[in-house]
């Protein structure tokens, strides 16, 4: 949230130049104030869990959040009961005449498919070209971050030699981007998947920006200039255990997984694991939810018209 100080304060350019958002006393008396309206599309097949996740780091602010979930209609799930989905999800249809304050696309287990494989590939890039006029800022999770590169930007992503799965240093490239206010210089955060989006790729779009990176799992936080989208790499979202039981599920599929990264003590998968960054995951996205609540208009049907500038 941000600070009220007295008009005319010193400190308030200083901080401005520091990007930290504060705002005079004449500012703060005539602020329409409402709940910020995220929507959510859950891609994952743990989709009771994911949800969990999310609005635990969403949560974690004094702003009132607005959620709604949403569902593809080219994919039915396997694993989430339809009676859940039909009492709290909606389809494409039933919200696409409406605008958001935000919206996050969640990663999904399927990175080694090509995105025009994926069976709800054509539904989800009519999700990204609505949220284009519909929605003020995207922020995009792991695979969903891969999904929203290649739909804007053509990026295209490229298969590792194996599952990068762990808990990886990472490094903050443009401290005063209103993503990485108040991070450490270096921070922990997971990942898992199988493929990559390269730098040089990301670096080389005038549009966007790479905000951290890690020397072992590559771009970790990206972002269009204009901040209506973020991608992020890794899934900050997770739980201590979320990790643990990836490598059982796949140890039990005989996939043979390396045992993730700096996770277990000692890499022993018989010690029970830590949440290490559990902080920085708070802390990203309630930056997020705050910069989306001070730059977002007040009247939301007016995000359409940011689109025609």
């Amino acid at each position: 949230m941000p600070v009220i100080v007295p008009d005319g304060l010193p400190a308030i350019h200083t901080l401005a130049n520091e990007n930290i958002t504060v705002i005079s006393e004449l500012r703060a008396k005539h602020q329409d104030i409402r709940p910020l309206k995220i929507v959510i599309l859950n891609l994952m097949p743990t989709k009771i869990e994911t949800e969990n996740q999310l609005i635990r780091v969403l949560s974690n602010t004094p702003l009132q959040v607005e959620i709604t979930f949403l569902q593809t209609k080219t994919h039915q799930s396997k694993n989430a009961k339809p009676e859940h989905l039909a009492a709290f999800y909606q389809g494409f249809d039933a919200l696409k005449h409406k605008c958001f304050d935000g919206l996050i696309v969640t990663g999904a287990p399927i990175e080694e498919l090509a995105f025009e494989e994926v069976d709800y590939w054509e539904e989800l890039c009519h999700i990204l070209a609505w949220s284009k006029t519909h929605v003020f800022s995207t922020m995009h999770i792991c695979w969903g971050a891969q999904a929203g590169l290649y739909f804007h930007h053509n990026i295209l992503k490229y298969p590792l030699n194996q599952k990068l799965s762990g808990i990886y240093h990472h490094t903050t490239k443009s401290k005063r981007h209103p993503m990485l206010r108040g991070f450490d210089e270096t921070f922990l955060a997971p990942h898992s998947r199988y493929t990559e989006m390269r730098s040089k790729d990301i670096e080389a779009d005038k549009e966007l920006e790479i905000l951290s990176t890690s020397k072992d799992a590559g771009v970790y936080i990206a972002a269009a200039k204009d901040f209506r989208q973020v991608y992020v790499m890794g899934h900050p979202e997770y739980d201590g255990h979320t990790l643990t039981l990836e490598y059982v599920r796949d140890m039990n599929k005989g996939l043979n997984p390396h045992v993730p990264v700096n996770y277990f003590p000692d890499d022993n998968p018989r010690h029970l694991a830590q949440n290490r960054w559990r902080a920085h995951a708070h802390l990203l996205f309630n930056n997020w939810l705050n910069h989306v609540y001070q730059e977002v208009p007040y009247e939301s049907h007016k995000i359409k018209e940011l689109e025609l500038r």
